[in-house]
């Protein structure tokens, strides 16, 4: 049993390793290599390295170093010898590839692998999986994200991925009922995640609760961190698709629950 000392070390450990994959990111050249060597000298399990890739991957993404440029498809479908690297590359690329909402190219490169590569997938690249089925508004995505689901219980990032890909699939039949289902989870239940607060206006938008979004995507941008304005950008977005929605029911609807402002 791991003793609670040995889990707060464990936990320094992790922010050290997370900044140091994020400085690397930045800095640009062959990061994923650099990261992967941190992953490794410290024995990271899927978790852990799902944490410190999503992360990674999305720095390098914005600061115009995306892993794209630097790691090859050929590298996650034919993986060398250590499955660590390996592991390590497959979680940068296809989260990069879900940042850039390239869901179809997920989807193919996953179906491109081993039989018994793709039957010894970490959980989190089936979320991975998952996402970019739902992504796609293809049901299957379901059966596979209740797999996941099973797998990860309440690991956020899985989750961040299943509702990513939940939010992306606009045509999936009881889409905005399962977001909200998966956002009563353990780790968004102090509400103060931003993004799993956008993820939950766009549902109820979609079940057309507009006071509810609106005051949600409302605590979202009082949540968001300063500086982000790629970020902030799509909430404003959001606010305003919110505000559209409501106002075209007013339009079309005789008698309509008034106005929002």
């Amino acid at each position: 049993m791991t003793r609670p000392g040995d889990r707060a070390e464990r936990h320094h450990l992790l922010e050290q390793v997370r900044a140091a994959a994020r400085v690397a990111a930045a800095s640009g050249g062959h990061w994923p290599t650099t990261v992967a060597g941190i992953l490794g000298d410290i024995g990271a399990t899927w978790r852990e390295s799902a944490e410190v890739c999503a992360d990674a991957a999305w720095q390098a993404r914005a600061d115009g170093h995306s892993a794209l440029l630097v790691l090859e498809p050929e590298q996650i479908t034919r993986p060398g010898t250590d499955s660590g690297v390996a592991r390590t590359y497959r979680h940068i690329y296809l989260g990069t590839l879900r940042y850039d909402f390239r869901c179809h190219s997920i989807e193919i490169l996953l179906q491109t692998l081993p039989d018994k590569a793709a039957g010894e997938l970490d959980p989190y690249s089936r979320a991975l999986w998952a996402f970019a089925l739902l992504g796609q508004s293809r049901t299957a995505g379901y059966a596979l994200m209740e797999q996941v689901l099973d797998e990860t219980g309440d690991h956020a990032k899985s989750l961040h991925v299943l509702l990513h890909g939940l939010w992306l699939g606009v045509r999936l039949p009881g889409r905005e009922e399962r977001m909200l289902q998966l956002l009563t989870r353990e780790p968004f239940a102090d509400r103060r995640d931003p993004i799993a607060l956008f993820r939950e206006a766009a549902a109820l938008r979609g079940l057309g609760r507009y006071h509810d979004a609106l005051a949600t995507i409302d605590r979202a941008l009082d949540l968001l961190a300063p500086g982000d304005t790629a970020v902030h950008a799509d909430f404003v977005r959001e606010r305003a698709l919110i505000t559209a929605a409501h106002d075209w029911q007013q339009l079309t609807t005789p008698g309509g629950d008034g106005s929002l402002r």
